[in-house]
């Protein structure tokens, strides 16, 4: 495979302190045999916030950000090598922190003319509505509710409820662990994921849970999860599909790489559900899963991404 310099040193940052420590830490091996496959020299760190040597290293080129959730995902990091002048991969500051807002987020793929269930912001401070009010507000928005926190990946804390006494008092369990919270409008239909690499998109994932939602469990550990190519074959629905993912990416100022969410109703609306800017990057990840479909392996993958993080950052290999 042809790169750039055969020299180039890439610092692959993995773990970090979220609760997608493990999966950030598959991620970072399987982009760090990748790279070297592609003929690079790289190295991994373990990051955290209290340990950042590797960012000292002058005779890396490009660090590549396999992290997810909290520090790794939400700007933090992306600030911090901004700071540095660094190269980095992936969004930056500001970006990562609007994708990883789920309700700040939603308020930009409104302005992007793509749609987004109904929700409620719920907050854990002392409410000035009662609950009776908070269930009167749900009512009008739907009659059964997923609750997600606001600030995490990979499914982690959201829940559904099929009344609005239940989503108020699921509202209050999740603010408790995970702080400000929403309650949204459950939209049963498809479940489907739309990868961008670069200004393009990668083809079009169908996910099948076996038992309806695709929670935690059935994103990383339940083997009957079907991810599912080719199952929608009008050609305006894909491009509808496909524009939408392009214009959540633009409208929060993405970059390289990332991967949307949705769901496809019954009358063929299609909902945006969340934009992931750091996508799994493991050997069972969508995100390479759609690549491969393409044509292009994990190592062109992600040989593209750090082309894309030099491209940006006008900086030239020193070696």
């Amino acid at each position: 495979m042809k790169v750039i310099n055969s020299k180039l040193k890439i610092a692959v940052l993995a773990g970090g302190i979220s609760e997608e420590r493990d999966i950030s830490l598959q991620s970072g091996s399987c982009v760090a045999v990748a790279l070297k496959e592609a003929g690079l020299n790289v190295i991994t760190a373990d990051v955290t916030p209290d340990d950042l040597d590797v960012l000292e290293d002058r005779s890396i080129d490009v660090f590549f950000i396999a992290m997810h959730g909290r520090f790794g995902e939400d700007g933090q990091l992306q600030q911090i090598l901004e700071d540095k002048g660094l190269c980095y991969t992936g969004s930056g500051p500001q970006a990562s922190r609007l994708a990883f807002d789920k309700w700040k987020s939603k308020e930009y793929f409104t302005k992007a003319g793509v749609p987004s269930p109904d929700a409620i912001l719920f907050e854990p401070r002392p409410a000035i509505l009662k609950d009776i009010n908070i269930e009167d507000i749900l009512w009008r928005i739907g009659q059964k509710y997923v609750i997600k926190p606001l600030r995490e990946g990979s499914t982690i804390g959201i829940s559904i409820a099929d009344n609005a006494k239940q989503a108020v008092a699921a509202a209050k369990k999740c603010a408790a662990e995970f702080g400000d919270c929403m309650i949204e409008e459950f939209v049963p239909g498809r479940e489907l994921t739309v990868g961008v690499l670069g200004n393009s998109t990668l083809p079009i994932i169908e996910i099948r849970p076996v038992n309806g939602f695709y929670d935690y469990h059935a994103k990383y550990i339940d083997d009957r999860t079907q991810f599912l190519f080719d199952t929608i074959d009008e050609p305006a629905l894909i491009e509808k599909i496909e524009a939408a993912a392009l214009d959540c990416f633009n409208v929060l100022g993405l970059r390289h790489f990332a991967r949307i969410d949705f769901i496809l109703s019954a009358d063929g609306t299609v909902y945006t559900l969340e934009a992931n800017s750091i996508p799994g990057l493991t050997s069972h990840s969508l995100l390479p899963k759609a690549a491969a479909k393409a044509g292009i392996s994990m190592s062109g993958l992600c040989v593209k991404i750090v082309e894309a993080a030099l491209q940006d950052s006008k900086l030239k290999p020193v070696h």
